[in-house]
């Protein structure tokens, strides 16, 4: 049985919008004020975090996100590995002909094939960005596991991860600790068994 795990970049007042500010948003580009440091050390979380993954899983604007920045082709341990997992991309069209290597649109009913999916894959199912998606997964009760890479900034204004849920998801923090000299990783579990 897989575990659906949304890795957030996420700042203290819950803003995942434009965080490189590539997107145009007035506000975006928040998560880059970061210093150096806290960039490499970032940087090898990610990597830990996708060396222990068996399939990425987001939504088409996030898919394309990865692909407009050329990922497909990168190289090193972190782009390697991203190319060499299997992608599942929640979109209402097929994607044709993929630029990224392993990767299969989900187009007919996202939430039964995302649940099928669960059922299929052993191991970590990773959702990077996807605002929507992540939201979707979470009102169907699909999702384990928040990892939270929060950034010290209070960004005002923007698409935030959490909105209305269908119902309270009581959820338990099972770790916590500080990347680099700002950022602070926080690893809360959906609490199944207190709903």
């Amino acid at each position: 049985m897989g575990k659906i795990v949304i890795s957030e970049n996420i700042s203290l007042d819950g803003v995942i919008q434009d965080p490189t500010g590539e997107d145009g948003h007035e506000r975006g580009g928040w998560f880059t004020r970061m210093g150096r440091t806290d960039r490499e050390e970032w940087a090898k979380v990610e990597l830990n975090e996708a060396l222990g993954a068996e399939a990425l899983l987001m939504g088409r604007r996030s898919y394309m996100w990865f692909v407009a920045r050329g990922w497909p082709a990168r190289t090193g341990a972190w782009a390697d590995r991203l190319r060499s997992l299997p992608k599942y991309v929640v979109s209402s069209s097929d994607l044709d002909n993929p630029e990224w290597t392993n990767s299969t649109a989900l187009t007919s009913e996202a939430v039964k094939e995302v649940a099928t999916l669960k059922e299929q894959v052993d191991g970590e199912i990773i959702v990077y960005g996807s605002g929507q998606l992540a939201h979707t997964l979470m009102d169907h009760g699909l999702v384990d596991e928040l990892r939270l890479m929060t950034c010290p900034v209070l960004v005002g204004a923007g698409e935030r991860l959490f909105g209305p849920t269908r119902a309270v998801m009581p959820m338990r923090l099972v770790d916590t600790h500080t990347v680099g000299d700002g950022l602070a990783l926080l690893t809360h579990q959906y609490a199944r068994d207190a709903s």
